[in-house]
């Protein structure tokens, strides 16, 4: 074995090969003896070199694509022996309606909201397996159903937080719903409480409720088009006021606390929207706890985009840009109870640029009401217009048609 490198033998009389080359193929054949010496050698067996699989053709990391549209994923590998490939989505049991054609590519034809998701596609051999995996956004959809719910109980409260499901490519809100637990069957979702989140948040404290008493908390998400399906719910028991004497706490110490804005907040065009950056404040006495990102449109009032960016972050992308529209973006800074002064103000321009639809669409600032009522102005003065136009023609005619009757 001092011949080959990385050759070696185990105490069990296996050969181990580290890297397979040319010096390995061949007829090989095991001999085994002891002191009386040795009953003859094993069956020869023959060592062959085969190429693993190896991708010719990978699918992309994303796709998007309308809800009842045609999708074609392709994806390709070789080898020696040909590898089989298999497509699954990640999480299920099976492909979920989808097809595979004579190429190996993910058919999904029409493309349903069930589909959206990871899907894995896997080239597999007798000589190994390897595999690649891409993210399918279902478009023009309901939400999805929130995942990690999960529920803190407090003092006669509890918080209520959530991870957002996909929002089907519009905006989407959320709303909490829970009830007391008591000895009689479940309730409908109909008779349970609803509060409205805040736009942009992901949790919810839930007041005024009954201490020691069992509560069931779940969270509902709606865009345009409807809502998704409930969440999983979760059962959660708010505190009462302790029953021992608990001494007062010392008088707290006046601090002043120091926050300066986020500095230098820059945009940059990507192709999957608009990459805003930034440095931390260059003062604060106390920790931070996050940012709140805020923008406008066309000079119009300026809106809170999102309220729960963490504090470790210094960059955020804003996809779902309305085309050819104008837009400012300004950052704040929380720290506990307090907030900095707004940072620099960056300038967005979307005209010619490419918007792609995503999880985090901009809500429309454009209420319908308003909207209907421009449109109905612009018709009601159009009309007039042209009854305005008509009317003077007829006078028109009249007047000239009395002047000629008086010359005969």
């Amino acid at each position: 074995f001092s011949q080959f490198p990385g050759w070696s033998m185990r105490p069990d009389g296996s050969i181990v090969i580290a890297t397979g080359n040319d010096d390995a193929l061949g007829v090989y054949a095991c001999t085994p003896y002891n002191s009386y010496g040795t009953a003859g050698e094993s069956q020869p067996t023959r060592v062959l070199l085969k190429d693993p699989p190896a991708f010719t053709v990978r699918p992309k990391e994303e796709y998007f694509q309308e809800v009842g549209r045609e999708l074609v994923i392709p994806c390709a590998a070789h080898g020696d022996p040909p590898p089989t490939i298999t497509w699954l989505k990640v999480g299920s049991a099976g492909r979920s309606g989808a097809q595979v054609d004579g190429n190996s590519s993910l058919v999904f034809r029409p493309l349903v909201k069930e589909q959206h998701g990871v899907w894995e596609c896997r080239a597999t051999s007798q000589v190994a397996s390897v595999s690649t995996t891409t993210s399918v956004h279902v478009l023009g959809t309901s939400p999805h159903a929130v995942t990690n719910v999960s529920v803190l109980p407090l003092l006669l409260a509890a918080n209520v937080s959530w991870e957002p499901g996909f929002d089907g490519g519009y905006f989407q809100r959320f709303s909490v719903w829970y009830t007391p637990l008591v000895k009689h069957p479940p309730r409908a979702h109909h008779d349970w409480v609803s509060l409205s989140v805040p736009v942009g948040a992901q949790h919810l404290l839930v007041e005024n409720l009954q201490p020691d008493m069992s509560y069931q908390f779940s969270v509902l998400a709606q865009n345009k088009l409807g809502s998704g399906p409930f969440s999983q719910i979760v059962t959660s028991v708010p505190r009462g006021f302790p029953v021992t004497t608990v001494p007062p706490e010392p008088p707290a110490m006046t601090v002043r606390v120091f926050l300066s804005p986020p500095q230098a907040l820059t945009a940059n065009e990507t192709v999957r929207g608009v990459l805003l950056q930034w440095e931390p404040p260059a003062q604060f006495s106390v920790g931070l706890s996050g940012y709140a990102l805020e923008l406008r449109q066309d000079k119009g009032g300026w809106e809170v985009l999102d309220r729960s960016i963490p504090s470790t972050k210094t960059q955020v992308l804003v996809p779902g840009l309305i085309k050819d529209a104008f837009y400012e973006f300004r950052l704040v800074a929380f720290a506990g109870s307090y907030i900095s002064d707004p940072s620099n103000t960056v300038n967005v321009s979307t005209a010619g640029m490419e918007v792609y639809p995503s999880r985090t669409q901009l809500p429309e600032l454009l209420p319908q009401p308003v909207l209907a009522g421009v449109i109905g102005g612009i018709c009601f003065l159009s009309v007039a217009v042209i009854f305005s136009t008509m009317a003077a023609c007829i006078m028109n005619r009249r007047r000239a048609a009395r002047v000629q009757k008086r010359r005969q």
